[in-house]
């Protein structure tokens, strides 16, 4: 059993596209709209072929506060520090947040944790 995808809610649906294509590497298919519901979606592709909903619908509240019950987070593992540098390096130039890292954890990970365009944390991992 694999995981097939995880969704996304966003606010701008082209801009976290784009980001993600940009800076992952991402493949994305052709956009899904639903027009009765208003639900326009991306899946986006990386390499080893997990993928990420990218989803917008007109009647998604947005949180008030990102720290709020369920998912909190997307991990992408780029299997050596000196890369987890480099895109951490790479997203701060393009004005990106870092929220912390690169750095080893107590848990012995070494991360960076970046925010995407929406504020969504992504840790970067080896």
């Amino acid at each position: 059993m694999k995981i097939s995808h995880v969704a996304l809610y966003v606010n701008d649906l082209e801009q976290m596209r784009a980001f993600y294509e940009t800076y992952f590497n991402a493949q994305v298919n052709q956009k899904y709209h639903n027009p009765q519901t208003g639900l326009i979606t991306y899946f986006l592709t990386f390499a080893d072929q997990t993928r990420l909903e990218l989803m917008q619908r007109p009647d998604v509240m947005q949180h008030p506060h990102k720290l709020v019950q369920g998912y909190t987070h997307v991990a992408f593992s780029l299997g050596d520090s000196a890369l987890v540098d480099q895109l951490t390096s790479k997203l701060a130039a393009a004005d990106y947040k870092i929220a912390n890292g690169p750095r080893t954890t107590g848990d012995g990970y070494y991360e960076s944790v970046v925010l995407d365009p929406e504020g969504n944390q992504i840790e970067l991992t080896i």
